[in-house]
This record gives C-alpha cells, sequence and structure tokens, in this order.
C-alpha cells in the first residue's frame, strides 16, 4: 500500500509540475533577463496552481480512459485528486518563495520544490487508499 500510494503520488507530482513549472518557467523565460516583477508575483503563482492542477486532472484522465471511459474517467481525476493536488500545488510554490524569495525555477532549487509537492500529497493519498482502497487514480 505504501508503494501504490507513492506511485499515485508520483503521477500526480509528474501532472502538477508539468503545469506549474511550465508556467512559472514560461514568465521567468518572457521577462528574461530581469526578474519577474514583484506586482505580478501572484498572479504567477495562481496561474501555475491552476495550470499544475489542470494538467494533472488531464493525465489522470487520459490514464483512466481505457479502463472506465471518458466522462468516468474525468469525474474520478476531479474528485479523486484535488485534495491531493491543491496540498501538492501549495507546497510546491511554498518551497519554491521560500528558496528563491520569488516565482523563479533553477535546477537547484528543483529537487525541493517537487520533493515538497511529494510529500505533501503522500501522506493524503496513502490514508485516502487505506481508507477506500482508492488513491489519486481511482486504483
Amino acid at each position: 500500500m505504501l508503494f501504490r500510494s507513492a506511485k499515485n503520488t508520483g503521477w500526480c507530482l509528474f501532472g502538477c509540475a508539468l503545469g506549474d513549472l511550465g508556467t512559472i518557467a514560461g514568465f521567468q523565460n518572457f521577462y528574461h533577463p530581469h526578474p519577474i516583477p514583484k506586482d505580478l508575483w501572484t498572479m504567477v503563482w495562481v496561474l501555475a496552481m491552476t495550470a499544475g492542477i489542470c494538467t494533472s486532472v488531464l493525465l489522470e484522465t487520459i490514464i483512466l480512459w481505457k479502463q472506465v471511459g471518458p466522462k468516468e474517467a474525468f469525474r474520478t481525476a476531479l474528485g479523486m485528486s484535488m485534495v491531493s493536488m491543491l496540498l501538492m500545488e501549495a507546497a510546491m510554490n511554498l518551497a519554491d518563495y521560500g528558496m528563491m524569495g520569488a516565482p523563479a525555477i533553477t535546477l537547484t532549487v528543483l529537487p525541493f520544490t517537487l520533493g515538497a509537492g511529494f510529500l505533501a500529497a503522500w501522506p493524503y493519498n496513502y490514508w485516502r487508499l487505506k481508507k477506500h482502497g482508492k488513491c489519486c487514480h481511482g486504483t
């Protein structure tokens, strides 16, 4: 059960990280070589969290599509993982802020950001799997 919840959390992390870090990297590259203006930080983090959640839901829907069909896959992706994704996104962005002081991604910070997201969501996913027999991916 521990391995299974870790595997499911890893898939959630992959989806969340694609959208979240992609958004921050996009803003970072757009404003390069200058930092993202301070008055846009909150907007960047909100957009990053939204993109991360949307990407994760999309990925989970694709993973479940053949098993349960498109409608049920989407419903499961939205319902089963929302708490996990919110915990993950908040932890990733708090770690980013704590280490960088701004919405910025570097290779040095990336392992800590991803690690924070994983560790924030894993206990919830483990509990959900243990209690309901379901976790992120409904398996």
